[in-house]
């Protein structure tokens, strides 16, 4: 008999049992699935009923350990419908498994969410970027050296997901409909992810831009290549706090990142409530 994953299927399922009762009349089916990135969880705020279930409450869920990551789900509606929220994530530069680090997409996906949005904070390598520009992200590089899929195939799982457009065309359109009728200007580029948790020499930076990459950052591709596992839809958003090394004119630091996402966050939220409310 094969062992199963403690990040797979079934202890999805049982984290979301655990997280549904907590939630109560919050945990209807969610119009969408959002994950809340270094500094952008303040959009947690404008979640109507909220009711939180701090990750350290979930089966096989660890603490959250990063500043700026809260470390709950939080049930509620946004922008007219329902919706459940990560507020914070799992990195694999904590020393966390691949596995972990999606495994809250898989939570999600128990729960009933199809939809899922994803957020970071990232390093902007086009050299047009300004910290506090938001990009939308219409493709990754996975440059972790890391596969959140390896290893038996879960149930429900597509063993060899079609990556050939993993963010999704309409979910994008909606967003971009949504900044332009809110005056937010919107970029758009590739996401480049590393392991981490050091950033990039400024001759990293100069191979990722050769590679295509607009900006680069340390998280969201294990659970966007979970999500297409799962054939949900998904769509992103890069906020750009920092200019990468070798670019950006002073040292680098998570401080500079914080700062940044609380400048931005009035616009990233008014985006992302809007274009929720589209969904529904």
């Amino acid at each position: 008999m094969t062992a199963s994953s403690p990040y797979g299927t079934s202890a999805a399922q049982v984290a979301a049992k655990v997280i549904r009762g907590r939630l109560g009349d919050t945990a209807s089916t969610p119009v969408v699935g959002i994950v809340l990135g270094s500094g952008l969880g303040g959009l947690a705020t404008r979640v109507a009923g909220a009711v939180a279930v701090p990750f350290a409450d979930v089966p096989g869920f660890p603490r959250a350990t990063v500043v700026g990551h809260a470390g709950a789900v939080i049930g509620g509606t946004l922008g007219g419908g329902p919706v459940l929220a990560l507020a914070g994530r799992f990195h694999m530069y904590e020393g966390h498994d691949a596995a972990l680090a999606g495994f809250p997409v898989r939570v999600l996906h128990a729960l009933g969410v199809r939809t899922l949005f994803v957020s970071n904070a990232a390093g902007g390598i086009r050299r047009s970027f300004r910290p506090g520009d938001l990009m939308l992200i219409r493709d990754h590089l996975n440059l972790m050296s890391r596969n959140p899929l390896v290893g038996v195939l879960e149930p429900g799982d597509e063993r060899f997901p079609d990556m050939s457009a993993p963010y999704d065309p309409a979910l994008a359109a909606g967003l971009l409909a949504a900044a332009a009728a809110l005056q937010i200007p919107l970029q758009e580029g590739v996401y480049a992810a590393l392991l981490g948790p050091t950033y990039e020499t400024p001759a990293e930076v100069r191979m990722l831009a050769t590679l295509g990459a607009d900006v680069v950052g340390m998280s969201t591709v294990p659970e966007v290549i979970v999500a297409r596992a799962l054939g949900m839809r998904v769509a992103g958003i890069s906020c750009v706090t920092n200019l990468a090394s070798g670019i950006s004119p002073h040292p680098l630091s998570h401080a500079e990142v914080l700062e940044t996402t609380t400048l931005v966050a009035s616009r990233f939220e008014a985006l992302v409530e809007r274009w929720v409310g589209g969904l529904t």
